[in-house]
C-alpha cells in the first residue's frame, strides 16, 4: 500500500539548506498498521505529510496504493487523497462553523456521491456521538472531536489512514478509547493505518515500528 524509496526532504530558509529528513526507505503492507516514532524534531510529521501527499519530497519517491506521487501536480495529489486517503490530526483540524454531521460530510460531498447525510450519521453512530451530531465543535470536547475528525477520515472509505499524535492532545482515559476506535476500524475497514506518535505503548500496538532520529530511519 506505502513504498517509500530513499525519501529526503530539505528546505531552505534564506542562504541556508536545512535537511530534515534523508534516505529513508521502507514500506507498509496492505491492511497492516505502522508506527513512526521518535524525539521532538526528528522529522516524523513531515514524513508523514510526504506519505500523505501533503508536501513534495526532495529527494526519493513515495508509491501510494501503486501511484507515484512525486510526478504528480498538486491537484492530482489532493485527487489521490480524496480517493484513497484518510487524515487524523492531533489538533483535529474541524471546520468550526460546520456541525459534527457536517463535518462529516465534507469529504463524501467534495466526491459528488449521493448519502452524504445517511453516511455521516452512521459513521458518527459508529464513534459513538449520534446523539451530538448537530453540536459545534466548540460545543464537544477534545475527545468527542477526535472522535468527529476520525469519521471524517472514514468517510471516503480510505484504503491508508494516517495519524499525527491522534491521542496527543487527550487525557489517558479519552486517549485509550480513541485508540481502540483506530484499531477496531482499521481491522474491520481493512484499512491500512500509519501513526505517529510519542507513546511507545501505542506504538507496540501495531505489527511495524519505525524509529526515526535526526531524519534518519535507525530501527525498524
Amino acid at each position: 500500500m506505502l513504498q517509500v524509496n530513499q525519501l529526503g526532504k530539505t528546505y531552505r530558509s534564506g542562504q541556508r539548506e536545512l535537511t530534515v529528513l534523508q534516505d529513508i526507505s521502507f514500506s507498509v503492507a496492505d491492511g497492516a498498521s505502522a508506527a513512526i516514532i521518535g524525539p521532538s524534531g526528528s522529522g516524523k510529521t513531515t514524513l508523514l505529510g510526504l506519505c500523505a501527499g501533503l508536501d513534495r519530497a526532495s529527494t526519493g519517491s513515495v508509491y501510494l496504493n501503486g501511484i507515484q506521487l512525486d510526478d504528480l501536480t498538486e491537484d492530482e495529489r489532493a485527487d489521490v487523497r480524496n480517493r484513497y486517503v484518510g487524515f487524523v490530526f492531533q489538533n483535529f483540524q474541524l471546520l468550526p462553523s460546520l456541525t459534527a454531521l457536517e463535518n462529516v460530510m465534507v469529504p463524501i460531498e467534495l466526491r459528488g456521491e449521493r448519502g452524504a447525510e445517511k453516511r455521516a450519521v452512521a459513521l458518527l453512530e459508529r464513534v459513538g456521538l449520534q446523539d451530538r451530531r448537530h453540536h459545534y465543535p466548540t460545543q464537544l470536547s477534545g475527545g468527542e472531536q477526535q472522535r468527529v475528525s476520525i469519521a471524517r477520515a472514514f468517510a471516503n472509505a480510505p484504503r491508508i489512514l494516517f495519524a499525527d499524535e491522534p491521542t496527543g492532545n487527550l487525557d489517558a482515559e479519552t486517549g485509550q478509547r480513541v485508540e481502540e476506535l483506530l484499531f477496531e476500524l482499521n481491522r474491520e475497514a481493512g484499512t491500512t493505518l500509519v501513526l505517529v506518535t510519542h507513546d511507545v505503548d501505542l506504538a507496540h500496538r501495531t505489527q511495524q515500528v519505525l524509529r526515526i532520529r535526526g531524519g534518519r530511519l535507525v530501527s525498524e
